[in-house]
């Protein structure tokens, strides 16, 4: 059995303003990529760590043309929701989104929490769980989204859309260290969401994993100095090896970033810009960390559990009619 991984494709309608190059033309070229390379290695399936989609309702023609170039592949997609899939951070808004619909309707397969996937090829058996992005992801105790309590197959794979980091990170930034999950079950712990990425993490047989985004969205030297990759999980001889490609496709940074400004000043412009977006521009939902601002005030007046809750509800209830009325528009 092989599986291919990739993570955090972000499939939009338009460039990021730091990007010299066609993004969408970019992209449709990194997803023909993937299919050849799923087709040259032989893969049963791919799995996906979340944001498939940069908001979480796209456009029937930005949707449409993707997934026909996903289902060129000639295999299932199985995969998790992350932050940008879901309105307000609330997986409980899946079946109103275009990653919920493309679910309902078998194009793109997803693992929700408690229902494992099962893959079965040349004797193997694979056990694949999932955690969705949620408001209370890396805030909460993280052994109830990054640990598995069993593996009931020769293999565990676990999917995460969460902060999970191979080393302690800056404060302020809700995170987890993997030196908090190593009792989990599962043999293998791969993450998106951070689109950095880190090495792989060992522990007394266990790996933890986050390769890196699918893309480049920033302007940030440790983003344009890399090279996105995609991972082969081989399991033919009878032990886990990954196997990392990097995409022919995905150009280097400085043929495809906006070098003009400090690279610092220009990582903070961005996200300023992304901000003000995600506030004045309907049309594009901009998700910004609403819940780490109501975590903040929560705390400050003491608020209880339950109100919070209702507040991300709320919010999430609110971006979902604003994307109703735009695509009505």
């Amino acid at each position: 059995m092989k599986l291919l991984f990739l993570t955090d494709t972000h499939i939009r309608a338009s460039s990021p303003q730091n990007r010299t190059d066609d993004f969408v033309a970019t992209l449709k070229a990194k997803f023909r990529e993937v299919n050849e390379i799923a087709k040259r290695e032989g893969v049963q399936a791919i799995l996906h760590g979340g944001d498939l989609f940069d908001i979480p309702s796209p456009s029937l023609a930005v949707c449409g043309d993707f997934v026909q170039i996903m289902g060129e592949a000639g295999v299932p997609t199985y995969g998790i929701a992350g932050n940008h899939d879901v309105f307000g951070h609330n997986p409980d808004t899946l079946p109103r989104t275009m990653l919920g619909f493309l679910d309902r309707i078998g194009i793109y397969r997803l693992i929700h929490p408690g229902n494992p996937l099962f893959l079965e090829h040349g004797g193997m058996k694979v056990q694949v769980s999932g955690q969705h992005y949620h408001y209370d992801l890396d805030r909460r105790d993280p052994r109830l989204d990054y640990c598995v309590d069993r593996v009931e197959a020769d293999f565990g794979i676990h999917l995460v859309h969460g902060m999970l980091m191979d080393r302690a990170f800056m404060d302020g930034v809700a995170h987890t260290r993997v030196d908090q999950i190593v009792d989990t079950a599962a043999h293998l712990t791969l993450c998106g969401h951070n689109h950095l990425g880190w090495p792989e993490v060992k522990h007394n047989g266990k790996i933890f994993y986050n390769p890196g985004g699918f893309v480049r969205l920033s302007n940030h030297p440790s983003d344009a100095q890399r090279r996105p990759q995609v991972l082969i999980l081989d399991f033919t001889s009878g032990e886990l090896v990954i196997k990392k490609i990097r995409l022919k496709s995905a150009l280097p940074g400085d043929e495809v970033l906006d070098r003009s400004q400090n690279e610092e000043a220009a990582f903070a412009a961005q996200r300023l810009a992304d901000f003000v977006q995600g506030i004045k521009a309907a049309g594009d939902y901009k998700v910004i960390d609403i819940g780490a601002i109501i975590d903040e005030i929560a705390g400050r007046e003491g608020l209880p559990g339950d109100v919070r809750e209702e507040a991300m509800n709320r919010i999430a209830s609110a971006q979902e009619r604003l994307a109703v009325g735009e695509t009505k528009r």
